[in-house]
């Protein structure tokens, strides 16, 4: 039977998300690869509910559940194996307080609380079940309750103030080890906290493996795992990502699993010398070491003990200790059995025990071939900010820098000088106070001729920012140049209309200058005589004059109006009041639309947005061309076209333009915002395309939705200007 490749897939829950804990995340999963032979692959699903899910549909090999979560899939598993943390696989729920507001069971009345997620052990529900076990009903006991998501959150809401009580789990009923455990999430603020209750225990989280694994594979993850953090492979900083000591067997039922197999894992050898290499003291957890027996082998010399080989190294690193005195300690290769391995020795001089007169040593040695084995991948992740081409920086929820990548300081060369007053630490810093969704992305910052498109992540522990900053000023350009063609396209496809529009006040202008001209050469003659000239022919000359200024003045307008169209963006943005734009769009339409349809207006007061003028200009002006177009003229009786702008419940800006034409096919509309997706034949496909570019460039949204049969109806979400942010008042939510 040949053995499976195909990888291992293990979901992991959300609270193990922090950002710092993602690279043993990915070293534990190669160190599994490298044990098991084949592929480990580690997700982070998204929620708790989301693991529940995809463990219930049976698409995961392994699962990091919750204890409630182990405890429910445990009898449909091949096996759970449970966490230990502090030499317990059990562990309670403790309730937290500010130290310097105490809180008891009994004074708990009207507080607020801050749960972590509602399917969270430590974090919600065994709390929640101690509670109503004593009688006290959540539902009436707080006066308010809020789900946070991470324990650290919980943690510091309660800190600020935000709540009054939190939940977290915790390994013994003790005040002292509960301080370790808030250290660990807190550092030195954790005096701030104190415990004032602890639950019943329930069984811990940990592994669940699923069904979908074999029974030779279980029986190998289960030896791998429950053996990882006992058999002296320097792999204990691996458990880290789930604040474990190990893993123990589950002693609830499981589905019966066979004998773990033989496991080749690493080996330690822990012992007492003297000086000439004796073993006083010679012990290792198998009983043997680089390949022999090693029990029983007291009074016996190193090399005989271990063979001339292995103790060669080791011979020589206690005579250097004997010499200096002090710690020694030593890597080297070794072959074992025709297995290539490495080893870390260490050689301790140590205190002398009573009525002996000799000097000890004491001596480890260990199979650190696993660890070994993953450096390439450690150096590899670690030396990925170093090696990118493209600056990567990390900043406090203050501005500050915690770090920047040598392309960073490259590229911005003042940064560290101007610090949170440099134009990207403020862009992101703003993109975090308006409490932007993950994935959104921050505005762009235009810098020394050069345009930076700013990705924003929000660090958690820490509190902080994650940016990376990618040089788009080719794109831009290119843009650039596509935004020209496409107004140079509206413009052509304006001409008509403009032409129009602006033939009927040249028409009458020139008509009242042929009349002023001639009435003035009938009036020339009597006028140089000094004869009276009838006061009506005057008041004739003066109205045409005047209509001519009006006539003028509608020219005037006409090309103010094309001229925002055409002109070159500038580099900067400026607020911009919305509604005035969307007026000169449809003005510059209402040539086109008097014979397409008719137009009905629904305009609230909106603030205004951060934009450049002549762009808000473009956007309107090619959502409203799109729309008028789309209407018949044929049927300019019954067609509408309706264009409202109002404010969000967000308080964004958004503006609706609805025709009543003919609508989209479903697959035209999947692809309405794509470079030449046409509806109509005549149409370049670009106008849309332009338009949705210029609105998420501005951080906003557009969004298309038709039927065909009743029309289309495109919404522009822009967000409205905000005041410019004072680094120090930003914090995390």
């Amino acid at each position: 039977m040949i053995a499976s490749t195909a990888p291992i897939r293990c979901l992991l829950y959300p609270s193990l998300g922090e950002i710092r804990e993602h690279v043993r995340v990915e070293l534990f999963a190669r160190a599994l690869s490298e044990r098991l032979g084949r592929p480990v692959v580690m997700t982070i699903a998204p929620t708790y509910e989301a693991l529940e899910a995809e463990l219930a549909a049976g698409r995961v090999d392994m699962a990091w559940g919750t204890a409630e979560q182990c405890n429910a899939f445990e009898p449909q598993a091949r096996a759970v194996l449970r966490a230990v943390r502090s030499g317990s696989w059990h562990y309670h729920s403790a309730l937290v307080c500010r130290a310097d507001a105490p809180l008891t069971l009994e004074t708990l009345q009207g507080t607020r609380v801050a749960w972590v997620a509602p399917r969270s052990t430590g974090g919600h529900l065994l709390p929640l079940r101690d509670l109503e076990s004593r009688g006290l009903r959540p539902g009436t006991l707080f006066s308010e309750q809020r789900f946070l998501g991470t324990y650290r959150k919980a943690l510091d809401a309660v800190m600020r103030g935000e709540a009054d009580v939190t939940a977290i789990f915790s390994n013994h009923t003790d005040a002292l080890a509960m301080r370790a455990t808030l250290t660990s999430y807190l550092g030195e603020d954790a005096s701030r906290l104190t415990p004032f209750h602890f639950t019943t225990s329930t069984l811990a989280d940990g592994l669940i493996l699923t069904k979908r694994l074999s029974e030779e594979d279980t029986a190998q993850l289960i030896s791998v795992l429950t053996r990882m953090n006992t058999d002296g492979a320097g792999l204990e900083m691996l458990m880290g990502p789930f604040r474990v000591e190990g893993f123990i067997r589950s002693p609830g039922p499981s589905a019966p699993v066979s004998c773990p197999r033989p496991s080749n894992g690493a080996e330690y050898v822990a012992g007492e010398l003297d000086t000439e290499g004796r073993c006083l003291r010679l012990w290792s957890p198998s009983g043997r070491a680089f390949g022999r027996d090693v029990r029983d082998v007291e009074g016996r010399k190193l090399d005989e003990a271990l063979g001339s080989e292995a103790s060669e190294p080791l011979m020589s690193l206690v005579r250097a200790v004997t010499r200096g005195g002090s710690d020694g300690r030593l890597e080297y290769r070794l072959t074992v059995d025709g297995e290539e391995k490495f080893y870390a020795a260490e050689v301790t001089p140590c205190a002398p025990a009573p009525f002996d007169s000799g000097v000890r040593l004491g001596l480890l040695v260990r199979d650190v071939s696993g660890m070994r084995s993953l450096e390439d991948p450690l150096y590899r992740l670690a030396s990925f900010p170093l090696l990118h081409p493209e600056p990567l920086l990390e900043l406090g929820m203050d501005g500050a820098l915690r770090y920047a990548n040598p392309a960073t300081h490259v590229a911005f060369q003042d940064l560290v000088e101007r610090g949170p007053t440099h134009p990207l630490v403020h862009a992101a810093l703003t993109w975090a106070w308006r409490g932007m969704p993950p994935g959104e992305p921050a505005p762009t910052v235009h810098l020394d001729g050069r345009y930076w498109e700013l990705a924003v992540a929000q660090l958690w522990d820490p509190p902080g920012l994650r940016v990376f900053a990618r040089d788009v000023t080719l794109r831009k350009q290119l843009e650039a140049k596509l935004f020209q063609a496409d107004r140079l396209s509206a413009l052509g496809s304006l001409a008509a209309a403009v032409g129009h529009e602006m033939n009927n006040p040249l028409a009458f202008v020139l008509a009242n200058l042929s009349f002023v001209r001639e009435e003035l050469e009938r009036l020339k003659q009597p006028l140089l005589i000094g004869e009276a000239v009838p006061r009506g022919d005057l008041d004739g000359i003066m109205e045409a004059l005047g209509e001519t200024v009006e006539g003028a003045t509608r020219l005037k307008h006409i090309v103010q109006d094309l001229r925002t169209l055409s002109r070159k963006p500038p580099e900067h943005r400026a607020r911009v009041a919305v509604q005035p734009v969307l007026e000169n769009a449809l003005k510059l339409l209402r040539g086109e639309l008097v014979h397409r349809a008719r137009l009905e207006r629904d305009f609230h007061d909106v603030p205004t947005v951060d934009a450049d003028e002549a762009r808000l200009t473009q956007l309107f002006l090619n959502l409203l061309l799109n729309a008028v177009q789309a209407m018949d003229p044929q049927d300019a009786a019954r067609n509408v076209l309706r264009v409202a702008a109002y404010t969000s419940e967000d308080g964004a800006v958004v503006v609706e333009v609805q025709d009543s034409g003919k609508g989209l096919p479903p697959d035209l509309l999947a692809r309405i915002f794509e470079p030449f997706a046409a509806a109509r034949p005549s149409s370049t496909g670009l106008g849309l395309s332009v338009s949705h570019t210029i609105v998420t460039d501005l951080g906003g949204t557009l969004r298309a939705e038709s039927r065909e049969g009743r029309g289309t109806l495109l919404t522009v979400t822009l967000p409205a200007a905000v005041p410019v942010a004072d680094p120090q008042s930003l914090r995390v939510g």
